[in-house]
């Protein structure tokens, strides 16, 4: 029964762990962790082991590990001289713990690594301007297409941004012969890596 208990407060402590720094929950301190999971640990007891897990699971996040790489690093983290890897059973939580959360982590470490808005969505239509152009942008006195795109852009947890782009024939050659340059300029790269 010990060994149950032991588990649960373990698998506790990840999870714990992953909502204070994966999560960005900040209700989750240090002292809520200590008092609820291990109550009867001495204060230092408890910051070694919290270190301990925090910094494990921070490097298996940091590689994404598969299960295969998960069990040779857990591996070798237990077979460490002074005893400063984690016990099998510390080993056996974090890979349950890994495999439940594994994609979720992912997910967050992506989400805080994105310094601007992603694109969320992204709408196109191209109209016919009548000859004296008193169209939508007042974009000349042609009457040749227009296209009109509106782009949707947000960070997680905000609301979207809209952005409206009017473009005439001159501009779409022009944006499409950029990309095309810029499609020149990757593959390059790529292949000389």
């Amino acid at each position: 029964m010990a060994e149950v208990e032991a588990a649960k407060a373990l698998g506790g402590l990840l999870n714990g762990i992953a909502q204070q720094v994966y999560y960005n929950n900040s209700d989750i301190t240090e002292e809520l962790l200590k008092s609820e999971l291990y109550p009867e640990a001495a204060p230092e007891d408890f910051r070694s082991l919290l270190e301990k897990m925090k910094g494990l699971l921070k490097s298996i996040a940091a590689a994404d590990m598969d299960p295969v790489q998960l069990e040779f690093f857990l591996t070798a983290q237990t077979r460490k001289q002074g005893g400063g890897g984690p016990t099998p059973e510390q080993a056996a939580a974090l890979t349950r713990f890994w495999k439940s959360q594994r994609l979720r982590v992912r997910e967050s470490l992506l989400n805080q690594s994105r310094w601007e808005p992603g694109l969320r969505g992204l709408s196109w239509r191209v109209d016919l301007q009548a000859a004296h152009g008193t169209g939508t942008g007042g974009t000349g006195d042609h009457g040749g297409p227009v296209a009109l795109m509106e782009l949707e852009l947000g960070r997680p947890g905000q609301d979207s941004e809209f952005v409206s782009l009017e473009f005439d024939e001159a501009k779409v050659a022009e944006v499409l012969k950029k990309m095309s340059d810029i499609q020149e300029s990757i593959d390059r790269i790529v292949h000389r890596s």
